[in-house]
């Protein structure tokens, strides 16, 4: 029999808090997307959250017949309840009740099928237990351990369940580090052979596993549903020039994303961090789609992404299918050549060869021969082309030092910034794409 479930979103009014009907709209994505039957939903506004329930205590009578009635089995309430006020208000309701983490580790734990995904979860599970460990009773305190009144009472039943899950937790990790070690050895491997890796990022929904599919063929699970892939992929892709990348689909972010979860799938979401180079897709059809930009590039500087790497990540505007055709004009428009912003729907096919090209053209960026003259007293300069190009060739005459380098476009525009080398002084050959 499925379980019928109520949701609930506290509204608190703060500066920068998202649309309230917005959340409601998100957080009801996320319980259909676990095996369930939402049977209701309301905002409930507060002027400031009451310490024992969260919920005034008003509204927490008023809910109760409501819940009755509807045969309610669980109270989903899209926020952060401490272990007090879930107690409590599962007392109250007598109904079992979970907090959005608590929502999200359900999701999570239905969808993973790797071994590292399913210990991640595990883990990321017990965390979250024990931190709802309260002290709710005294009378299974075990016999003191010592005799007289000096000693204090032996180990309550409380502090025995942490201990169990401590030592859950214990060797929980360290299975996932021989995951971490066999993943790291696989990386490792990966490098040998010359093959970048392309990461994709983006918000939980944005059609990342869509267009992971439509680039690679591969099957991947790909729905209209919050965390429809959980576990990461890897295929080749073939570029337009020939050569070959590793994409990588990595699991969807979300706002308030539970700080148990970040860090338990932190090796997962280290293929980011090991990516030559990161896809950000978004969904641009959706209204809330800057919010979302926000939550995804907070995230990835919350993992250790540097400033550089965010700048140098393209951007796929993603689902231009859905708009309609004045949003779209606009969005093909602000999708300029060079700029890293690519307009495509991962549904029609529509820019993704420009995505590929673009991936070609930041991973293998066209290289050539540049013919310099320098003085003998611009070492600094002779320093930089050894450091940054590829010295093919050096002549050490007498009026001067002739040099051909190989580099990028790029890297000569910056060399000539910081040097001043006057254009009339350098030759320079395409070469051709090897």
């Amino acid at each position: 029999m499925t379980a019928k479930v109520y949701l609930l979103h506290p509204v608190i009014k703060a500066p920068g808090a998202p649309d309230p009907a917005d959340a409601l709209d998100e957080a009801s994505a996320l319980v259909h997307a676990i095996d369930v039957e939402l049977a209701g939903s309301s905002l409930v506004p507060l002027s400031r959250p009451t310490p024992a329930t969260l919920l005034g205590q008003g509204k927490v009578e008023e809910l109760a017949p409501i819940l009755a009635e509807r045969e309610i089995d669980v109270v989903v309430v899209n926020g952060e309840l401490s272990p007090v006020q879930q107690r409590n208000l599962e007392r109250a309701w007598k109904v079992k009740v979970l907090d959005r983490t608590g929502l999200i580790l359900e999701i999570f734990g239905e969808r993973a099928r790797t071994r590292e995904g399913v210990l991640q979860v595990e883990l990321a599970h017990l965390t979250y237990q024990k931190s709802r460990l309260v002290r709710s009773w005294t009378h299974l305190e075990r016999q003191r351990g010592n005799t007289g009144f000096i000693g204090g009472p032996g180990e309550t039943q409380l502090e025995a369940d942490r201990r169990i899950l401590d030592d859950k937790i214990v060797r929980l990790k360290r299975q996932l580090e021989k995951v971490v070690r066999t993943r790291s050895l696989h990386r490792a491997a990966r490098k040998k052979v010359p093959q970048p890796v392309v990461a994709l990022v983006g918000y939980t929904n944005a059609g990342k596993s869509t267009l992971f599919n439509k680039l690679t063929s591969a099957g991947v699970r790909a729905e209209d549903m919050l965390f429809a892939t959980l576990d990461p992929t890897m295929r080749q892709i073939r570029l337009p020039s020939g050569r070959m990348a590793i994409l990588s689909d990595t699991v969807g972010f979300i706002s308030d994303l539970p700080t148990q979860l970040v860090a338990a799938f932190r090796a997962t979401l280290e293929e980011v961090l090991e990516a030559d180079l990161i896809v950000h897709v978004r969904n641009i059809a959706h209204h809330a789609t800057e919010e979302q930009n926000r939550e995804v590039l907070g995230v990835l500087r919350g993992l250790g992404v540097s400033e550089p790497r965010l700048t140098e990540m393209i951007e796929l505007r993603n689902k231009i299918d859905l708009l309609d055709p004045e949003r779209l004009q606009a969005a093909r428009s602000a999708a300029t050549r060079g700029t890293g912003v690519i307009a495509a729907s991962a549904v029609t096919g529509e820019g993704c060869d420009l995505l590929l090209a673009e991936i070609e053209a930041r991973l293998f960026p066209r290289r050539m021969l540049f013919t310099l003259r320098l003085g003998h007293d611009e070492g600094r300069a002779v320093s930089w082309l050894y450091g940054h190009g590829e010295v093919r060739s050096r002549v050490d005459g007498d009026d001067g030092i002739d040099l051909t380098v190989e580099m990028t476009e790029k890297e000569f525009f910056q060399f000539r910034k910081q040097f001043g080398i006057a254009a009339a002084e350098v030759r320079h050959t395409a070469l051709a794409a090897q």
